[in-house]
């Protein structure tokens, strides 16, 4: 069984099943090691980078970002 199927299959759980199979696998991910949790750390970073790489956004300069802020702030 594919994830996709697996998936389907969870989400026709009731609610409880869903909140007790979700707790479980939450908990799982407070159980990685540090080398699990740096990989996927690297993984996230890598996905994001060429997320930014893609768009094409030059961003926004940090000055004009706390500009705005303040600006907001009063």
């Amino acid at each position: 069984m594919g994830v996709d199927e697996l998936e389907a299959e969870i989400l026709k759980l009731d609610l409880r099943q869903r909140a007790r199979l979700a707790q479980k696998l939450l908990a799982s991910l407070e159980e990685l090691s540090e080398e699990e949790n740096a990989l996927l750390w690297a993984e996230e970073a890598a996905r994001r980078d060429a997320a930014w790489d893609q768009s094409g956004d030059s961003g926004t300069a940090a000055r004009d970002v706390f500009r705005a802020v303040r600006a907001r702030l009063g």
